[in-house]
């Protein structure tokens, strides 16, 4: 028996919670198109994220440690990759469309520069006299704008719970609503791209800890300072494992992750039943978040961000390497603006639209770790150490 559309619908409406985000229910797209007789259109875009360019190139993007620095580090695709599963298991457990919190997550990150958060920093440095940058925003520029996949039209037409996902601030420093398509967003996310926020968190957490534990750069022992970490280690001790033995990190990230998980599946059901939201539409019009950590392990989750801010993120051995990737990025930049055909054709084509500050922004944020450096020795004739 074939499961054709109508099919996939009706489960949707027999399973999915009434505050769900239902694929019947779409605004639908900027441009419109045929219905797909096997796939919903939440599908649909999640398998277009998954053939772009953008999300290709996320292998070569760093996370926290340089792509190519070690084979076990996580990158910016594994970081996506992890999100999507995480951020399916909240879904699945609450009740909510799956496919819509995957294609958020696997889509959140496009927008990312080279050299990890050091890059996005950077370039919004950079870009500061032009309108600054936003990876979160970047990222629904590319899938509005920059992904070149149909003769029709730029972008690759999405639907507009998904773009509407990629939106992470609704209000701005100045208490502007966002819009998109020139309507204000409602208030709050759909769950749906909650729970994707969340998952992003509580990813990183976890597994930044893991690269750190692997690098050396953070210790077990200096782990112990932090609560959370405590509680999650101790069950790897009550088990025989040793500090030392790589078993007891592995396995006390493990239970890091599976801690916070349940944390924010239980925290939200009890918000989702204490608020009763009845609809989608529901949700977008209440004053708080819905997904959440609860209080105690909101408290627990910062002090760990801190700790790794402290000791990893601004590491001086990482502090150099931001430092450089900085100056690299903005060395580019400038050549650019006084050099457009320097760039690529696709990123000259854009100049008459858009400006060459923001032509030259698209094309470096595009960039891997990889192709960055290469492009730099290009253009500046630097010869690679060794």
């Amino acid at each position: 028996m074939i499961r054709e559309l109508e099919d996939q619908h009706n489960l949707e409406k027999n399973e999915l919670a009434p505050y769900a985000t239902h694929n019947i229910g779409t605004r639908g797209r900027r441009y419109a198109e045929k219905v797909h007789p096997f796939r919903t259109d939440f599908q649909r875009d999640r398998d277009r994220i998954l053939h772009s360019h953008a999300f290709r190139r996320l292998e070569y993007k760093t996370q926290v440690f340089l792509s190519g620095r070690g084979d076990h580090y996580r990158t910016r695709l594994t970081h996506t990759i992890e999100v999507a599963a995480i951020a399916r298991t909240i879904a699945r457990s609450l009740n909510l469309n799956e496919d819509l919190t995957e294609t958020i997550s696997l889509a959140h990150d496009l927008g990312h520069t080279p050299f990890g958060h050091a890059g996005e920093r950077a370039l919004h440095r950079i870009m500061y006299d032009y309108g600054g940058f936003d990876h979160n925003l970047q990222a629904l520029r590319i899938v509005d704008e920059l992904e070149i996949k149909y003769p029709e039209y730029d972008g690759i037409n999405l639907t507009w719970e998904v773009r509407a996902g990629l939106i992470k601030h609704r209000i701005d420093y100045a208490g502007k609503r966002a819009e998109l398509d020139g309507c204000v967003l409602p208030c709050m996310p759909s769950l749906e791209a909650q729970v994707a926020d969340v998952a992003d968190d509580l990813t990183y957490y976890g597994h930044d800890v893991d690269d750190g534990l692997d690098s050396g750069l953070i210790t077990p022992e200096m782990m112990e300072e932090v609560e959370l970490w405590r509680m999650v280690s101790a069950k790897a001790a009550a088990l025989g494992l040793k500090k030392g033995e790589e078993r007891f990190a592995a396995f006390s990230v493990r239970c890091l992750i599976d801690a916070m998980v349940g944390d924010v599946i239980r925290s939200s059901n009890a918000k989702i039943e204490r608020l009763a939201p009845e609809s989608a539409e529901e949700v977008g019009n209440l004053k708080e978040k819905l997904i959440s950590f609860s209080d105690r392990f909101e408290s627990l989750t910062k002090e760990l961000r801190d700790f790794l801010y402290h000791n990893l993120y601004f590491h001086p051995e990482l502090k150099k390497l931001n430092e450089l990737s900085f100056n690299r990025m903005d060395h580019m930049f400038r050549i650019y603006l006084e050099h457009p055909e320097f760039m690529g054709e696709t990123a000259q084509s854009r100049i008459g639209k858009d400006g060459v500050a923001r032509a030259a922004a698209d094309y470096i944020a595009g960039m891997t770790d990889r192709f960055a450096e290469n492009e730099y020795r290009r253009l500046t004739g630097e010869r690679r150490e060794g």
